[in-house]
């Protein structure tokens, strides 16, 4: 199996916020948010594996900034680390101004997907070579925390997270 780097994976998805999509403040859902965050990562995800792709986690988000009605949002997905069948997928969120078209960050998030075959069982995926400084920290990252996720869910055992306990060594 051939690795892939991130830019393999990379999607962007550009879309405006419409009325409908937002809450009383007139700000975009933060459901809606998400749901385009899974659609852009499931598109990384598959990307880079060439296989149907089903959602495990969405790890981490954080919602920095509102996106009011009107926004242009950008969407930018990747794979930032490849397991034996899931994939982490760092999800960047921006919004432009409309005069200036100056883009500012207003939401990150990490989602995991399994690649299956079409009975749905894991099968495995291309490894990762990440080239940017960003990728190798994103990269580097994603152990800690795929086993911090697995020690809150009691599927390892604190004592067996060795990149976790290098950060307190």
């Amino acid at each position: 199996m051939i690795s892939k780097t991130p830019q393999n994976s990379l999607t962007i998805l550009t879309d405006l916020v419409l009325p409908g999509e937002t809450n009383p403040l007139d700000n975009l859902f933060g459901g809606e948010l998400l749901a385009r965050m899974d659609r852009a990562s499931s598109i990384a995800a598959r990307r880079h594996c060439k296989r149907i792709v089903v959602t495990a986690t969405v790890n981490h988000v954080a919602f920095t900034k509102a996106v009011p009605v009107g926004s242009v949002l950008t969407i930018e997905a990747k794979v930032s680390r490849a397991f034996r069948s899931s994939m982490e997928i760092f999800v960047d969120v921006w919004i432009e101004d409309r005069e200036s078209g100056e883009k500012t960050k207003v939401n990150e998030g990490i989602y995991t997907f399994v690649a299956v075959d079409e009975t749905g069982t894991p099968v495995k995926v291309p490894q990762l070579i990440p080239e940017t400084d960003l990728e190798k920290q994103r990269y580097e990252g994603a152990l800690r925390r795929k086993q911090l996720s697995l020690v809150l869910s009691k599927k390892m055992k604190p004592s067996d997270a060795t990149e976790l306990k290098a950060l307190f060594a």
